[in-house]
């Protein structure tokens, strides 16, 4: 047993440690933590932009949404983008049309003289071509599924339909994700084959994280974690001062994310149904896109 006698003989501040519990790290640490490992330990590659990257292959990251919502601090995000982004995918929309109403230009690089990218994230996920001559509503199917059979090892949407890969403005960078639901808790994973650390990433957690806490919500479930699982884990070699500046910022608390309570159909979020509070980042840093 401890000794309290001892622990009385200590200084307070001293005593005050020994008791108090270890400080949570940030939510966002996991991604510092993968962009100063690929900046340290990666190896330099060539690619197909003609920048070149500095990378790694495999990487987990976690991120347990009860803590708050994972938008990154230490820069500031585009959230009108992030959430209409997301909003066009559930739409099933493949022409930036939607984007540019809503001040998003995030496609603009690789969209036609129409505004088309061919058979994109939206169109897999809520269009799947049938081999009978019909189309699979992957998101439909799953909404489904959580709600009658919500054990299920098969939740999960993939956007990489190598038929249509060539077809494709952009093959999917973050091409399958599966649900998981225990103790009325619903989790993600999504696996990303491709993933643009400084630029790419942050977009990527943010928007999954969302899903997630939408998918919840509709389906009478509380936000688990988001596992997010990386293939081509790569700095772009013009962003490597972009991230060394990031990294020497010290994270702010996470923000919060709140869905208006009244939706209950995924496909009826709008994004004045979507709002974030208590973001306080640090200033934007720009870079350039390799495209």
């Amino acid at each position: 047993m401890p000794d309290d006698n001892a622990q009385l003989g200590r200084p307070a501040t001293e005593r005050a440690a020994l008791q108090s519990p270890p400080e949570r790290p940030a939510l966002e640490q996991p991604y510092l933590d993968l962009m100063r490992q690929v900046l340290e330990q990666g190896v330099e590659r060539g690619d197909r932009t003609g920048v070149g990257t500095r990378s790694l292959f495999g990487h987990q990251m976690r991120f347990d949404l009860s803590r708050g919502f994972p938008l990154v601090t230490t820069k500031k995000l585009h959230l009108r983008s992030i959430v209409h982004e997301l909003l066009w995918f559930l739409r099933g929309d493949t022409n930036i049309a939607y984007l540019k109403e809503n001040g998003v230009s995030i496609w603009d690089e690789w969209a036609d003289a129409n505004g088309d990218l061919g058979p994109v994230y939206g169109y897999q996920w809520r269009s799947w071509p049938d081999p009978r001559g019909g189309h699979v509503d992957q998101i439909a199917k799953l909404l489904e599924q959580l709600r009658t059979n919500p054990s299920s090892r098969r939740l999960i949407v993939s956007a990489w339909n190598p038929a249509l890969v060539d077809e494709m403005a952009l093959p999917p960078c973050h091409c399958l994700f599966q649900f998981y639901v225990a103790e009325g808790r619903l989790s993600c994973q999504l696996y990303q084959r491709s993933a643009d650390i400084f630029l790419g990433v942050p977009f990527n957690i943010a928007s999954y994280a969302l899903l997630t806490m939408m998918i919840a919500q509709v389906t009478g479930l509380e936000p688990g974690d988001f596992v997010h699982t990386l293939g081509d884990a790569h700095l772009y070699l013009n962003h490597l001062e972009q991230a060394e500046l990031q990294l020497s910022r010290t994270p702010r608390p996470a923000p919060r994310l709140v869905l208006d309570p009244g939706v209950d159909d995924l496909f009826a979020f709008r994004f004045e149904h979507i709002a974030i509070e208590g973001y306080d980042p640090h200033p934007h840093i720009k870079a350039e896109v390799a495209v």
